[in-house]
């Protein structure tokens, strides 16, 4: 399992590309990575069609000031179906939490996964995975589930190329209320 995760990161050949935008870089593998203040960059860009609101995007840029946890997540992924009540957690305890639905063939089973275990956080459609790929570079497209907290900002604090529970992120929420 960990050869298999270590094999879907960006290894440490990996570099920034584009003006200070977040780029995805996991030195030695890691699948848990956190980025100090000064090195943190800017999130950009995440917008999409809503998955429970037909007619609405969600946007990252709707929460401005706020920190947000950001779940890459799809209805066909077997480890989504522990960590999807987890994210519900988070966004209960009051973190805005936006979820990213990849590579669906349609609105159907996700509306339903979320549905069935009663998600209220907004999430984005992205069916052909465009969003995920251009917003999140740098990460492997088949790294499902991944999560990424970001700061009041909107520049990555933390990234998580594996599996969470609601545990797992509360160090780092609980490190961005205090800045």
């Amino acid at each position: 399992m960990v050869l298999l995760l270590a094999g879907c990161t960006a290894g440490k050949d990996a570099s920034p590309v584009g003006g200070g935008d977040f780029y995805l870089v996991a030195p030695g593998g890691k699948v848990e990575i956190r980025y100090p203040v000064a090195d943190r960059k800017a999130l950009k860009g995440l917008e999409g069609e809503s998955l429970l609101e037909d007619g609405k995007v969600v946007r990252l840029s709707d929460y401005a000031g706020k920190p947000v946890v950001i779940n890459i997540w799809g209805a066909w992924c077997g480890p989504c179906r522990t960590e999807a009540p987890e994210m519900q957690k988070v966004f209960d305890a009051g973190t805005q939490v936006i979820g990213v639905d990849v590579k669906e063939t349609s609105k159907d089973h996700p509306r339903d996964f979320m549905k069935d275990r009663s998600l209220t956080y907004p999430s984005i459609y992205d069916a052909s995975a465009r969003s995920f790929i251009n917003v999140f570079r740098g990460v492997p497209a088949n790294s499902v589930p991944s999560t990424f907290i970001v700061d009041k900002e909107h520049r990555v604090a933390a990234a998580f190329l594996v599996p969470v529970l609601a545990s797992d992120l509360q160090s780092v929420l609980d490190e961005l209320a205090r800045e």
